[in-house]
């Protein structure tokens, strides 16, 4: 397969240069446990883990443990009360909270576990902790296998997910960067993170999707922004059975029209190993190699890149995907045969990192792949320029405490109490969390972009989105099952400081 390379003139560098890589890992993400035939499994981050660590790849790269996201810094994006109820819900009170659980839809998909909040805090926290990384310069590329839940909504859990990190962590970048670009290999549509930022022109999201009768049912081709996000939302629409070279048809020419015309200061990439062949809930067909020549070409342009997790079912080809996948961050071939190490077994009987796709048939015929891509190529070529934006004060950067072992407290860790109310009752400690002021800000940037979503014909909006999504008015509950376009706040950035049966259908 053709190796790739970046579209840009200016970028320096080739696929195989050096890369200053961090890697955030919590231990304890491997114990939590979504209950009895769920095919989300947190285990698979900790096999990854350990063949990255069992190939030798951690100690050529920065290894972090997640300070968690505390409620300040999930309430960035999600409303107040859900995480209240996040945090607060349990299996051994969740049957008296039956109202609540259908409002904010943690059912069947989504269900209530132990330890349920301080899951989300730990792979929030790390994709966040990963976006100020890349903020600060301190690295190139950032990684939180964990991360990647893309289909959580602003008031609701969706499709395994609760908390968006994706989207916190794209608020985060946006502090420094005018253009964050947002790319999705996750099988399933990232509904989440497109009906966050579909509004805005600083934020594309470009998601290549299973598409049909699949969940989450959206991510049609014609979806494709509203307002200034016009254009700015990208679908890649596919079928059943897509392999290496008719995905990468798609791929490098989009991506590669993509950074031309938006040129984004950081890119996230969600790595959604759903879309390997013989995943248990997939049905494409893509190798190992041929699901990382997405991440090896995004690489190729240079830009501070995140890159975080998604879906994956067959947990072994999980941590096959990932571990190679970051040996691809770090610029190294790592060899085929699996070392011995303590989940060994679950290779055999090979034993070998990759694993052959299968004969399925390929349902993506070249035409339907040769009209997908002149149409999208079509709409990028209706976007004139990069799209610039005022610079002015922003927020202070985010700035998480370094974990020290020597400290660790384990009940501590995760306070089961609220902070919010600490924004303006108590003095906050600079060096760890967000200053009181900062809070207040973003709700006036919300109020400000709502106003503007007034003037731009909410009823015509509807009609023509309905399919998908509605629009949110002053009649409408702030926290609806039809959730529709949520308009939310993105610091401005400042030009003197630089900082993934409903499971058959899932």
């Amino acid at each position: 397969m053709e190796s790739g390379g970046n579209s840009l003139a200016t970028v320096a560098g080739t696929d195989g240069t050096k890369r200053r890589v961090c890697y955030f890992y919590e231990p304890e993400v491997g114990n939590y446990y979504y209950g009895q035939g769920h095919p989300m499994k947190p285990h698979r981050i900790r096999m990854a883990h350990a063949l990255i660590a069992n190939y030798g790849l951690l100690n050529r790269m920065q290894v972090l443990r997640p300070v968690p996201a505390r409620d300040r810094d999930l309430c960035r994006f999600h409303a107040d009360d859900y995480v209240s109820f996040l945090r607060s819900v349990t299996p051994e009170t969740q049957h008296d909270q039956i109202r609540a659980l259908r409002r904010f839809n943690v059912c069947d998909d989504c269900p209530v576990f132990d330890g349920l909040y301080a899951f989300c805090q730990t792979y929030a926290g790390a994709s966040v902790g990963a976006a100020v990384k890349l903020n600060h310069q301190h690295h190139d590329i950032a990684i939180n296998w964990a991360g990647g839940l893309h289909h959580a909504k602003r008031c609701e859990a969706s499709g395994f997910c609760y908390v968006n990190d994706i989207v916190l962590a794209i608020l985060e970048l946006l502090k420094l960067h005018e253009r964050v670009l947002y790319v999705d290999v996750d099988i399933h549509h990232g509904d989440g993170v497109e009906e966050a930022f579909y509004t805005t022109d600083r934020v594309m999201t470009v998601s290549f999707h299973k598409f049909g009768d699949y969940f989450p049912g959206t991510g049609d081709i014609r979806d494709t922004g509203f307002g200034k996000g016009k254009h700015y939302a990208v679908n890649v629409p596919l079928d059943d059975g897509i392999d290496d070279d008719s995905y990468q048809s798609l791929f490098k020419p989009i991506i590669s029209k993509v950074m031309e015309v938006f040129r984004p200061g950081a890119v996230v990439l969600q790595g959604g190993a759903d879309s390997l062949s013989g995943d248990r809930l997939g049905c494409f067909n893509l190798s190992v190699k041929g699901h990382a020549e997405c991440a090896r070409y995004m690489r190729s342009f240079n830009v501070p890149l995140l890159m975080v997790g998604g879906g994956g079912y067959t947990i072994r080809n999980v941590a096959r995907c990932w571990c190679y996948e970051t040996g691809v961050a770090l610029g190294i071939e790592v060899d085929d045969k699996v070392p011995q190490h303590e989940y060994y077994g679950y290779f055999a009987p090979d034993y070998t990192l990759h694993v052959a796709p299968s004969n399925m048939e390929n349902k993506n015929s070249r035409q339907l792949l040769d009209n997908i891509r002149m149409r999208i190529l079509d709409n990028l070529s209706k976007l004139q320029h990069a799209p610039s934006v005022q610079f002015q004060e922003r927020p202070p950067d985010t700035e998480l405490p370094e974990y020290d072992e020597d400290e660790e407290d384990a009940d501590g860790r995760y306070d089961p109490n609220s902070d919010r109310e600490m924004d303006d009752a108590s003095p906050v400690d600079e060096t760890s969390c967000r200053p009181a002021n900062e809070i207040q800000t973003i709700r006036a940037e919300m109020d400000i972009i709502e106003n503007e979503m007034k003037d731009q014909e909410p009823h015509k909006l509807a009609a023509e989105h309905a399919k998908d999504v509605e629009v949110m008015d002053e009649v409408m509950p702030p926290c609806s099952k039809a959730s529709g376009i949520e308009s939310i706040s993105v610091d401005e950035p400042s030009d003197t400081k630089v900082e993934e049966d409903k499971h058959a259908a899932r």
